[in-house]
């Protein structure tokens, strides 16, 4: 545990559409005090766990689900094996009600095996919830998603997606770091990852500052919430979060959007062919290729000094130009 506790994110009390896309221009996360109290699901949470439970199962359907399930030794905490070549959970299919049935079963043990359902498509693990509990007026066309189980730990990761979650049952712990505090983060292997994308080595329960000293200075960055039933948070775009449900019993229904439509390719893989292609250079080769892409990429228009005919992928990115450039590089 860090000597001084994270900051606290900002938090309101209601959202519209208005204030949303306005907050949305800060790119900076905060939380939403009970935008989903009126929600049926979350009236049946803060009944009871087995009147919740009994509420899901109104729209269980017999087809397997993917669950994720680590035994008790890794308290909760999904990540990797000592020797990092593994990971530290396995990966099963069971009906939903079964393990329904476990999470009120394991309520009380000292040490449950952890369990997970998460990022199901609600619609198909769910068939109904969404049109009782939804944010169609704030996010209208944007699919929610369930992460369901008990107390677990997962750890610090980005999304390449802007994120409005709800805890719909129990409790949940975010601790946040803006994307500028990636060294600082110490990410971990890119290969192989608990959440898809890369997550931090670094525990911020308890940190080891001998191993990773400069987390310290992201320690200075953190800001962090505790959410209980109907309350929400909003996550920017590649913001690293945590997240430890707090509950032996945890429904989190998100909503992940973004506005880049069309890649050409996803930044994801862009990156792995830039480690497997740039930082292989030579230092000065590689400088040069820093300054080329601060250029091409990251400036605010490298082209303004041509004519529109001739800017080529320079344009705007229609799917005709989205075409071009696959074929330019994968021969598509």
């Amino acid at each position: 545990m860090m000597a001084s506790p994270a900051a606290p994110l900002p938090e309101v009390a209601g959202l519209d559409r208005d204030e949303l896309a306005e907050r949305r221009r800060a790119t900076q996360p905060f939380v939403i005090r009970g935008l989903a109290s009126t929600w049926p699901a979350v009236t049946a949470a803060q009944r009871s766990d087995a009147d919740f439970i009994a509420y899901l199962k109104r729209f269980s359907t017999p087809r397997p689900v993917v669950a994720l399930v680590g035994q008790p030794e890794i308290d909760g905490r999904f990540f990797y094996t000592e020797a990092l070549t593994a990971l530290n959970f396995e990966r099963g299919t069971s009906p939903l009600d079964p393990f329904l049935d476990r999470l009120l079963r394991d309520r009380e043990a000292p040490r449950p095996l952890a369990m997970a359902v998460q990022g199901e498509d609600v619609a198909g693990l769910l068939p109904g919830f969404e049109r009782e509990n939804g944010l169609e007026a704030l996010l209208p066309g944007v699919p929610p998603r369930a992460w369901l189980g008990n107390r677990i730990r997962v750890a610090t990761h980005y999304d390449l997606k802007e994120n409005i979650g709800i805890v719909v049952a129990g409790r949940r712990r975010f601790t946040l770091f803006p994307p500028d505090q990636i060294g600082n983060l110490y990410p971990g292997p890119l290969e192989l990852t608990p959440a898809g994308t890369p997550v931090s080595m670094v525990d911020p329960a308890a940190p080891d500052l001998e191993l990773h000293p400069r987390f310290a200075e992201a320690w200075r960055h953190a800001a962090t919430a505790e959410l209980g039933p109907g309350d929400a948070i909003y996550i920017p775009y590649h913001w690293w979060h945590a997240v430890d449900s707090l509950a032996p019993v945890n429904l989190f229904v998100n909503y992940w959007w973004g506005d880049a439509v069309g890649l050409a390719a996803s930044p994801g893989d862009v990156l792995m062919l830039a480690i497997g292609s740039l930082r292989q250079l030579p230092p000065d080769q590689r400088e040069a290729w820093r300054a080329v892409f601060a250029h091409f990429v990251f400036d605010a228009d490298p082209a303004e000094h041509l004519p529109a005919a001739v800017r080529g992928i320079y344009g705007p990115p229609t799917p005709a130009m989205i075409r071009h450039i696959r074929s330019l590089v994968f021969g598509d």
